[in-house]
């Protein structure tokens, strides 16, 4: 006779909750901390040449458009050292290129210098201010940290020289007022090329964008350099020529007019 259990309606009764499942790791929602540990493992692998500038672009945009770790990891999976979910990226330099110096993102010069050259790396945004100083910088061996970056100048009675290497685009977004912007031409056509964007202003002041080859491409570029200060030199001798020809048969032509006389 099966046993009959009776209950007795005479109270609430606390029953035993039942525990949930535990949660999938990688539906959890990632932080800005995730998503900046992120970008940074990316711009290392930029820096050790294991990502194009094309692909880097193409993942920060990935890395900050990621809402949970399943979006993350696959950005992350195919470099070495890839962080898990709340770890943070652990990765070393390769062995050809070492790792870019992390500088601040302002630069300030006030009755003095200051200046960015070698392997450094670039922030998304980088203040730049001088008062009756010059600041210097290099980009010609510089690691982007997005396709494009923002230079934001305040140039007060003061110069900012700035050196980009060729396949980098600059668009000058500032202004001048008493004051000079000079930015070198022969932009890439490639519309994914690097971006550097100048905002800001000069007053009494200038700033300079001068195109130049890599440190190590220097010897090529004085060659070239030297033979087109020959050409030009031939062209000048040959204008020189051309004049002083011009000007004895005008001399010859009034003669021969005077003695028709």
């Amino acid at each position: 006779m099966d046993a009959t259990h009776l209950v007795r309606n005479d109270g609430p009764v606390d029953l035993p909750e039942q525990q949930p499942a535990p949660a999938d790791p990688s539906r959890l929602r990632a932080s800005d901390t995730d998503r900046d540990q992120a970008a940074d493992h990316l711009r290392e692998a930029l820096a050790e040449g294991r990502l194009t500038p094309e692909e880097h672009a193409e993942r920060i945009e990935l890395v900050y458009s990621a809402k949970t770790y399943a979006e993350l990891a696959p950005v992350l999976e195919d470099l070495p050292v890839a962080p898990t979910a709340g770890q943070a990226p652990t990765v070393q330099a390769g062995p050809n290129l070492p790792a870019p110096a992390h500088e601040a993102a302002s630069i300030v010069a006030i009755f003095g210098g200051a200046e960015r050259k070698g392997r450094w790396l670039v922030e998304p945004h980088t203040n730049v201010f001088t008062l009756f100083g010059g600041v210097e910088l290099d980009f010609r061996e510089a690691v982007l940290s997005q396709r494009e970056v923002t230079v934001n100048i305040t140039c007060i009675f003061g110069g900012v020289d700035i050196k980009v290497p060729p396949g980098v685009r600059v668009i000058d977004s500032g202004m001048a007022i008493f004051g000079g912007r000079s930015i070198a031409g022969g932009d890439p056509d490639d519309p994914n090329a690097p971006v550097i964007r100048l905002t800001g202003f000069t007053l009494f002041g200038g700033v300079d964008v001068k195109r130049r080859p890599p440190k190590g491409e220097q010897g090529d570029f004085r060659q070239r350099l030297r033979e087109q200060r020959d050409d030009w030199r031939d062209q000048l001798r040959q204008q020189r020529d051309e004049r002083r020809d011009q000007l004895r048969e005008l001399r010859e032509a009034r003669r021969r007019a005077r003695r028709e006389r």
